[in-house]
């Protein structure tokens, strides 16, 4: 479970501090997700940038993150075990497909055989197969999409964010992208907050929530 408490993210300024968020409660459970809408600017990446462990330093912020009973907010990026998809699929142009993937890998998975089957396993799981020697610039925005999300996942994240993650992708391609997305959040049991301006990308019966609505509130 993902547990945000009494979180207030502010601005720096001389001329006095901007509120942002005031006093914002969530909790998100396993194979869940909680969709964050709300105008540009009113705080939803910045939101997602404390998660992570990446808050500008233009912001200050007060509040708890647990984590699956441990509390995280005063660790750093790398041991707070959060994954994040981003709009772009930021896949490593000088590295191959399966390189993409193995990247990710955590130190559990050891030995190159190991590491190979898993990968390969893994293009099979999102119909890839063969593809691991591939040139990530010779693959389609679905497939490209496809790896990113997997990259995130093979690292095993305790919780998982999205920051507008289908945006970029033509309406058809889209919704079929959504809806693999979801399975995998699903089937993963990966806690998960979305980020996004369009309410077509809102899981069925999912909970939404705008973070203009969220001052002084408990979600």
């Amino acid at each position: 479970m993902l547990d945000i408490q009494h979180l207030t993210i502010q601005t720096r300024s001389p001329q006095g501090a901007q509120v942002l968020v005031a006093d914002l409660n969530l909790r998100v459970v396993g194979g869940t997700i909680a969709t964050i809408t709300g105008a540009s600017g009113s705080g939803k990446s910045t939101l997602l940038n404390w998660l992570v462990g990446d808050l500008d330093p233009a912001f200050a912020a007060s509040g708890e993150l647990w984590l699956n009973g441990q509390r995280r907010d005063g660790l750093p990026v790398e041991a707070r075990r959060i994954g994040i998809l981003f709009q772009d699929d930021l896949l490593f142009p000088h590295l191959s497909v399966g390189q993409n993937l193995a990247f990710a890998l955590p130190g559990t998975v050891r030995g190159a055989p190991a590491r190979r089957a898993r990968v390969e396993q893994t293009l099979r799981d999102i119909g890839l197969d063969g593809f691991h020697d591939r040139d990530p610039a010779t693959l389609s925005g679905g497939q490209r999409a496809r790896v990113s999300l997997m990259r995130a996942l093979l690292a095993e994240p305790d919780a998982l964010l999205l920051d507008e993650p289908f945006s970029r992708l033509d309406a058809a391609l889209r919704a079929q992208f959504r809806g693999f997305v979801f399975e995998q959040i699903r089937r993963q049991g990966i806690p998960t907050v979305l980020v996004t301006h369009d309410p077509h990308d809102v899981p069925p019966g999912g909970r939404v929530a705008d973070i203009g609505q969220w001052q002084g509130r408990t979600a």
